[in-house]
């Protein structure tokens, strides 16, 4: 394909690119890009709401480029607070394993198996040192994660905010500064986590990744995103009919 041509693949279906003009430099380098998309294995399946994603992922990996493929069984112990109103419960060990089990099978159903290698973030976040994490916090500031939506209107509802909430998307875009993404795809409600990733790259001396935002489903509920933790997603092994 031609440079235009796949510019124009890669904006269909787009919300935004932050910015187009670094994705052409990047493009431009005539290489393979490192493009990433990190999923929680908080519950045993995906749904439909992820395959948005996956299917723009599988635009990128037809035309010769690397998918980054990341299940988060390290950042899924915090939980991702987008669009959180209250701290997610916590999971035991057993549960993102299982978990982790059937999304390897079931991201396969957009993806090619012999092109997409997962990628676990425990290999390389398990390791933190306490050193480590007081780096990665002096690279954000409290001012900047306070400026997310979600956090500041828990602190005015006096709605209890961990910590580790806090971490999370210092944690999440150190697996861009790890992975050295080039990419990273996601639902709108992650522009906060991927704005905090390029900031993050940037303080460790790295290009910073374009951003390309996609809708996102509703749930069943016709309310609220299609999400496995609220209980309105239509899974990718249901039935048809079902599914229908």
């Amino acid at each position: 394909m031609t440079l235009e041509d796949q510019l124009n693949e890669f904006r269909r279906g787009t919300v935004n690119i932050l910015t187009e003009e670094e994705l052409v430099r990047k493009l431009k380098q005539n290489r393979p890009l490192n493009v990433k998309f990190g999923v929680d294995p908080t519950a045993p399946d995906i749904h439909l709401g992820h395959t948005v994603p996956l299917q723009k992922l599988k635009q990128f990996q037809d035309l010769g480029h690397n998918i980054q493929l990341i299940i988060g069984n390290y950042t899924v112990m915090i939980g991702d607070p987008s669009g959180r109103s209250e701290t997610r419960p916590p999971l035991t060990r057993e549960e993102i394993e299982n978990n982790m089990e059937t999304y390897q099978k079931q991201v396969f159903k957009v993806l090619d198996p012999k092109k997409t290698p997962l990628v676990y973030n425990s290999l390389w976040l398990e390791k933190f040192s306490g050193t480590d994490i007081i780096k990665l916090g002096s690279k954000y500031t409290v001012q900047q994660l306070l400026q997310r939506r979600d956090f500041g209107e828990r602190i005015k509802q006096n709605r209890p905010l961990s910590v580790t909430e806090l971490l999370y998307p210092l944690l999440v875009g150190y697996d861009s500064v790890h992975l050295k993404s080039d990419v990273e795809i996601g639902g709108t409600d992650q522009l906060f986590n991927f704005m905090a990733s390029r900031e993050i790259q940037k303080a460790y001396e790295q290009e910073p990744e374009v951003i390309i935002t996609l809708p996102l489903l509703e749930g069943v509920d016709g309310v609220k995103k299609m999400s496995k933790s609220f209980g309105n997603a239509i899974g990718v092994n249901d039935d048809p009919n079902d599914m229908y």
